[in-house]
């Protein structure tokens, strides 16, 4: 009972170191790649320094012939088994411990790595923005410079119409001035409501006293002169109108002297006649304009201003 006990115990024991032993080379040879290569160097060289002490020949003498022994033995073997069981078993430990150190050594740099190269992204992101920024600043500054060119040449302008605007308000002022300083000088006026005047014996002066427009006064509706108040040009008009009365005629007098006759001879077909005459004159100040009935002629007016008598000054001189 005990020999076979013996066999099966050190089947075992061999199983379980063999398979202990693979697993501990196979652990080892993950951090070491060269383990398997000296592992049966070592082995060689355990057996080698251990077979000399344990001489065997007597180890198998007393093994067969004393059962006691026997028993003591085997017992012994199995002690040795255990302790290189966990001996082997601390060894592969470490062996996981270390590989499991230098997976987390492994972990961590693969976990650095991203955070590294997110640094680096960012980075690289940042430098991005940052030559982004400087191209747009680069543009404003561009667009800030054109828009002061723009501006100076609006400046410019404005110069120009200011410097324009203010020499038009100098000539409107100007032109405002002599416009007032200007004597404004314009009548018209209708001779009667007497109807027919003449035929006299003698000249008379037509006195056109329904007045309706005397700027400046210088028309007199008592004496019929007009006297010029400045130099200048002077626009006159006159309109002679004749009904059933003979011959009509107006004679215009300057300072007592005829410058101008007019007559229009009614015949028997007609029962009435008028015409009208302008001037312009250039007169002096004082000179004085007015008009003359000749003796023998007639004239009419009415109600319906028919005979009219009118001028302005033109300008100045």
């Amino acid at each position: 009972m005990c020999s076979k006990t013996i066999i099966i115990y050190w089947i075992v024991d061999v199983i379980s170191i063999l398979y202990v032993y693979c697993n501990y080379l196979h652990t080892l040879n993950t951090l070491v790649p060269w383990t398997l290569d000296v592992a049966p160097s070592i082995v060689l060289i355990g057996l080698l320094l251990f077979f000399p002490f344990v001489q065997p020949a007597e180890v198998w003498r007393r093994y067969k012939t004393d059962p006691l022994y026997h028993c003591t033995f085997v017992e012994t073997m199995r002690v040795v088994v255990g302790l290189l069981l966990l001996l082997l078993g601390l060894c592969g430990s470490g062996a996981q411990g270390e590989a499991g150190g230098l997976g987390e050594v492994a972990e961590i740099n693969q976990n650095t790595d991203p955070k590294h190269a997110a640094e680096e992204s960012t980075e690289q992101t940042t430098k991005q923005t940052t030559s982004d920024v400087w191209t747009e600043l680069r543009a404003l500054r561009d667009m800030v410079v054109e828009l002061n060119v723009h501006m100076e040449l609006l400046q410019r302008e404005n110069s120009d119409l200011q410097t324009r605007l203010s020499s038009s308000e100098s000539r409107i002022d100007q032109l405002e001035r002599e416009n007032a300083e200007k004597p404004k000088v314009a009548f018209y006026a209708a001779l009667t409501d007497a109807r027919t005047l003449g035929p006299y014996n003698t000249d008379i002066t037509l006195k056109y006293s329904k007045v309706f427009t005397n700027i400046g006064n210088a028309y007199n509706p008592s004496t019929g002169f007009f006297t010029a108040p400045v130099k200048g040009v002077y626009n006159l008009q006159f309109t002679v109108f004749g009904y059933n009365a003979g011959d009509t005629a107006v004679q215009v007098y300057k300072n007592n002297q005829r410058i101008v006759f007019n007559s229009e001879k009614i015949t028997e077909d007609m029962d009435h006649e008028y015409f009208t005459k302008s001037l312009v004159l250039e007169l002096t100040a004082g000179d004085v304009i007015h008009l003359v009935l000749p003796s023998g002629f007639s004239i009419f007016d009415n109600s319906n201003n028919q005979s009219t008598f009118s001028g302005s000054l033109l300008f100045t001189l």
